[in-house]
C-alpha cells in the first residue's frame, strides 16, 4: 500500500513517524493531512531515501534542479553540484538530464546524495526519440510510459507529469496573445507532439494507467505546468488558469486510486497577483500541496534571478506555497555551475524562512530567536552556525580593523547595542 492508503487506513508508518519528529506536528495531525492529500511523504518503495513532508503545516520545503544538457555533460560535476546543493541545505534533488549519458547522470547523483530525488521521465522519451526516430515529436505513446516504469524501477521518489497539456488546451494557446507561449521544456515536447500527430496527449488520455505504475511504486506525482508564464505579461492568463483547472480533477482521480500528488505552479508572476494564484490553486486542486517555480517577479534581472524568484518565493510561501523550486543566477542564460547552486540554494532558503515565519512556524520562529540571542550577546561563532551560509560571513567578520569582539566596524565604539548594555 501507499502513505496515502496507509493513512486513510489509520495505520502510522515508519516515514510518518520521521516526518512528525522532524518537523515538530502531532502525528495524529500528520497522519489526517497524509490522508486528505494535504501532505505527501515523496518516497519510492525501493528507495532509501530519507522521508522528508511536504505540505499543509510543515516547513516550505525547496528542491534543487541539477542535471546535464545535450551542450555540457560531466558526471563528476553534476554530482558535485548535487553534493552542493544538499550541503547548503536543498530538501530535494531534481535530475533534469538529457545529455547522452542521462542514466548515468542519474544513477551517480542517486548513489551520491539521501534525500528524496525527482526527474521529468518525458526527457528520457524525448532524448531517445530524438536519437533514434530523428526527432522529439516523433515519440510513441509507449515511450513515454517506458521511461516512466524505468524511473520508477530505479527508486525515483517523485516525477513530474505534465498531463493538463490537452488538445483542448493547446487550441487555447495558438488563439492567445502570449508573447513567450510554452517556456516548460516538458510542456513544449507534448505540445509539439499534440500538434504533429493530432492526437490526445498520451499521459492525460492514459491517466489510469500513470496511476497504476505510481501506485505499484508509491511514486508520488508532480502535476507540471506545462504552460506556465514565462514572462509577467502571461501570468494568470486562459491557458494556464484552463491548465491549472484541468490537474483539479486529475488531483482527485489520484486520491482515489491511492497515488500521493501535488501541483506545480508558476513561473513569471507580478507581485500583486502571487497570493491570488496560490489561493487559486489551493482552491481548484483541493489543498494538494503546491509546488512553485520562483516566482520570478520581474524579467529584466538576468543574472539575478535568484533575487527575483526569493522575493516572489517568500511571498508564495508565506501565502500558502508549500515546496519552492530553487532558480540560479544562470536561470535563462546556462547550465548553472557549483557556485550558481550554491547561490540558488540560499536565496531559495531565505524565502522559505521568510514564508515560514510569516506564517507562524514554530521551527522557523526558534531560529530567528536564537540569531536575536546570539547577535545580542556578540556571540559571532552562534551567529556563523544559524546562518544559511556558515563560510560567508565568517569572512565578512575577519575584514574587521579591530580585535573587539564586543563590536563590528561598522559601527565602531558607536554601536547602539554596545552603548545600552554598558549604560
Amino acid at each position: 500500500m501507499t502513505q496515502l492508503e496507509q493513512a486513510k487506513k489509520g495505520q502510522i508508518t515508519d516515514e510518518i513517524k520521521y516526518v512528525s519528529e522532524i518537523e515538530g506536528i502531532e502525528i495524529i495531525k500528520l497522519l489526517r493531512r497524509v490522508a486528505k492529500g494535504q501532505i505527501v511523504i515523496p518516497k519510492n518503495v525501493s528507495s532509501d531515501s530519507i522521508p522528508l513532508g511536504i505540505g499543509k503545516g510543515l516547513k516550505t520545503k525547496i528542491n534543487a534542479n541539477v542535471g546535464s544538457s545535450s551542450e555540457l555533460e560531466n558526471i563528476e560535476w553534476e554530482v558535485e553540484k548535487a553534493l552542493t546543493a544538499v550541503e547548503f541545505g536543498s530538501d530535494t534533488l531534481m535530475d533534469l538530464s538529457t545529455g547522452p549519458n542521462f542514466k548515468e547522470v542519474r544513477k551517480a547523483i542517486m548513489k551520491a546524495v539521501k534525500i528524496p530525488i525527482g526527474t521529468v521521465p518525458i526527457y528520457e522519451a524525448a532524448v531517445k526519440s530524438s536519437e533514434s526516430r530523428g526527432a522529439v515529436v516523433h515519440m510513441d505513446e509507449d515511450d513515454m510510459f517506458q521511461a516512466i516504469i524505468n524511473q520508477a524501477e530505479e527508486g525515483v521518489d517523485f516525477i513530474t507529469v505534465h498531463c493538463g497539456i490537452t488538445k483542448d488546451t493547446v487550441e487555447k494557446l495558438k488563439n492567445s496573445n502570449r508573447i513567450m507561449g510554452v517556456v516548460s521544456r516538458g510542456g513544449a515536447f507534448l505540445a509539439a507532439w499534440i500538434l504533429q500527430n493530432d492526437e490526445e496527449n498520451p499521459l492525460y488520455k492514459n491517466y489510469d494507467y500513470l496511476l497504476e505504475i505510481a501506485h505499484e511504486y508509491d511514486v508520488t506525482l508532480s502535476l507540471g505546468d506545462g504552460l506556465r508564464p514565462g514572462c509577467l505579461h502571461d501570468a494568470s492568463d486562459i491557458p494556464q488558469i484552463g491548465e491549472l483547472i484541468i490537474l483539479g480533477g486529475l488531483v482527485e482521480r489520484a486520491r482515489e486510486k491511492g497515488v500521493q500528488v501535488m501541483v506545480e505552479g508558476p513561473g513569471h508572476v507580478p507581485l500583486n497577483q502571487i497570493e491570488s494564484n496560490i489561493q487559486m490553486q489551493k482552491t481548484i486542486c483541493k489543498q494538494a500541496p503546491f509546488y512553485v517555480l520562483g516566482p520570478l517577479v520581474t524579467d529584466l534581472a538576468p543574472g539575478y534571478d535568484h533575487i527575483t524568484s526569493a522575493i516572489g518565493g517568500a511571498i508564495a510561501a508565506a501565502a500558502g506555497a508549500d515546496y519552492l523550486c530553487y532558480v540560479t543566477p544562470a536561470e535563462h542564460l546556462s547550465i548553472p555551475n557549483v557556485d550558481d547552486v550554491k547561490e540558488g540554494v540560499i536565496a531559495s532558503k531565505i524565502a522559505a524562512q521568510a514564508g515560514d515565519v510569516s506564517k507562524g512556524v514554530i521551527n522557523a520562529w526558534d531560529n530567528e530567536i536564537k540569531m536575536a540571542n546570539a547577535r545580542r550577546s556578540f556571540d559571532w561563532r552562534q551567529q556563523f552556525e544559524l546562518a544559511f551560509d556558515h563560510v560567508k560571513p565568517c569572512k565578512y567578520r575577519e575584514r574587521k580593523a579591530t580585535h573587539d569582539e564586543d563590536m563590528c566596524t561598522m559601527c565602531g565604539e558607536f554601536c547602539a547595542l554596545r552603548l545600552v548594555r554598558d549604560i
